[in-house]
């Protein structure tokens, strides 16, 4: 796999990067990246069955909290570590974090809609949005050799704190209409987040189609010349 430039431009990239460096430094031997992959990929396991479970119990969203955790340590330091220990598999490695993180993602958003405070149908709309954008950094890579790691300066990180405080604003407002009448505040967030990550996806798509248009100029000139 050909070298890629990674953009990351979140608010916490720096010190979440320092972080990572003190826990791959310190990290045991014996662990390798595939099992910090797994214990990521447990983490939205968890976060699922918190989700769901608070259709019985609302307690059960702090099991979510617990899963942002374990899944930001999996997430997080599967690359860090390969990297620091100077093991990257490339290719091996692309496929494999790309993969859990869409199964992990689908895993967390369709969580929420199974929770009695988001609508299924808002929570697949965000995950189509974010997947869409997923979508649009996996083909930047092939086209620029960029891989766009954040928008707006925030990334998977500021997206899971989001995320955490949307579980915590569960356990703290409980299921119900609440301010806006018929409708959810719930509801109301998750369809701006799934618009915003809609609409993303439509801007840096149009970005890049320029981009390249301006690196591949059409040969139309060139083909009229010939069959003039």
């Amino acid at each position: 796999m050909d070298p890629v430039d990674r953009i990351q431009q979140n608010f916490l990239a720096k010190n979440e990067r320092r972080l990572l460096d003190i826990i791959c430094a310190r990290m045991p031997a014996w662990v390798t990246p595939d099992m910090m992959t797994a214990l990521g990929m447990f983490g939205a396991l968890i976060i699922l069955l918190g989700y769901i479970g608070s259709n019985q119990n609302p307690a059960w969203l702090w099991l979510c909290i617990a899963g942002y955790v374990l899944h930001w340590i999996g997430d997080s330091t599967d690359g860090s570590l390969a990297r620091f220990r100077k093991i990257e598999r490339p290719r091996y490695g692309y496929f494999l974090d790309h993969s859990c993180d869409a199964l992990g993602t689908t895993m967390i958003v369709g969580g929420i809609g199974l929770t009695p405070y988001v609508s299924l149908d808002l929570a697949l709309f965000a995950l189509v949005g974010y997947l869409l954008l997923s979508v649009h950094a996996f083909l930047a890579v092939r086209v620029l050799g960029e891989m766009k790691l954040s928008y707006l300066n925030a990334g998977p990180t500021e997206l899971r704190f989001m995320l955490i405080a949307l579980t915590l604003a569960m356990l703290g407002f409980g299921a119900g209409p609440g301010w806006f009448g018929g409708i959810s505040g719930f509801d109301i967030f998750t369809g701006v987040i799934g618009a915003i990550l809609l609409l993303l996806f439509v801007i840096q798509t149009l970005s890049t189609v320029r981009r390249l248009g301006k690196q591949e100029p059409a040969r139309n000139d060139k083909w009229r010349s010939r069959n003039q």
